[in-house]
């Protein structure tokens, strides 16, 4: 049961969120009921069942064969993750994640949150045709994934039909293993729990995407998590593909990430 709130008045002004002009389909991976996804349960804060990958997936070094895609927009390996309202990384308590958008969604407003473990070669191939273009430097082959996607996800406490999609993909090769974050459509950043206003899905405590690993030591923060400019993360990128952040996560390295945090005015830059 969330606590009782005092709704955030302050209004951001006239932040608006612009889609990238790619199409749909060329930024997110297949997925939904055509693709045999799973889809979880409609319940505020809920998560998937436990998830026994048939490959361990290695995350900053350590190799894992359980997660739970969690409706908060959080991937979480061996625990739950019900917390809706975001803390920065690291976190002190040892919990191992990757947060693609950790906010306090609520599908039984509206959205639905799929997953499947694959090993399609049609997705294989697209998935290996990308890492390479990322990372010309490394020889990759996929022969393993899990897609994890939130479609037009609400927030709790909405009074609008705003939703966000966001993906988030894992693959490995059995020896190295990335994790590629796509955001298609993200028009809101908070929780009415977490002090966002209602009619905006704005304000209060802004969403946070990023890796924490556990040890209190390693994690990465994708520049602008949990400041109202979190809600550009559609215009932002690290691989140069407005929308798409890509990181190598069995030895986690960070490459071509900006300096600068975004602003909270539209612009049609890409980070490099």
């Amino acid at each position: 049961m969330k606590p009782s709130f005092a709704f955030l008045l302050l209004m951001l002004g006239a932040v608006m969120n612009v889609q990238p002009a790619q199409e749909k389909a060329s930024l997110l991976y297949p997925y939904g009921p055509d693709q045999h996804d799973q889809k979880n349960p409609k319940l505020d804060d809920g998560s998937s069942k436990k998830i026994t990958l048939t490959v361990p997936f290695t995350f900053y070094s350590k190799k894992y064969q359980t997660l739970y895609v969690n409706n908060n927009g959080v991937i979480s390996f061996d625990t739950r993750v019900n917390q809706y309202t975001p803390d920065p990384f690291p976190l002190a308590d040892g919990r191992t994640f990757v947060a693609p958008y950790w906010a306090d969604v609520d599908n039984v407003r509206g959205g639905d949150v799929f997953y499947r473990e694959t090993t399609d070669p049609t997705l294989l191939a697209l998935v290996t045709k990308d890492i390479n273009q990322y990372f010309p430097k490394i020889s990759y082959a996929a022969t393993w994934a899990f897609v994890a996607t939130w479609d037009h996800v609400a927030y709790y406490g909405s009074t609008t039909n705003k939703g966000n999609t966001f993906q988030a993909v894992l693959t490995t090769n059995t020896k190295m293993s990335f994790i590629i974050l796509n955001y298609w459509d993200i028009q809101w950043t908070t929780g009415a729990a977490s002090d966002g206003d209602p009619e905006t899905g704005l304000g209060g405590t802004p969403a946070h995407a990023g890796f924490n690993s556990g040890d209190e030591t390693n994690y990465y923060n994708i520049p602008g998590s949990q400041t109202e400019a979190i809600i550009n993360i559609t215009k932002t990128s690290n691989v140069n593909v407005p929308g798409r952040w890509v990181f190598q996560v069995d030895d986690f390295k960070v490459t071509g990430v900006p300096t600068e945090v975004p602003k909270v005015a539209d612009s049609n830059n890409c980070w490099l």
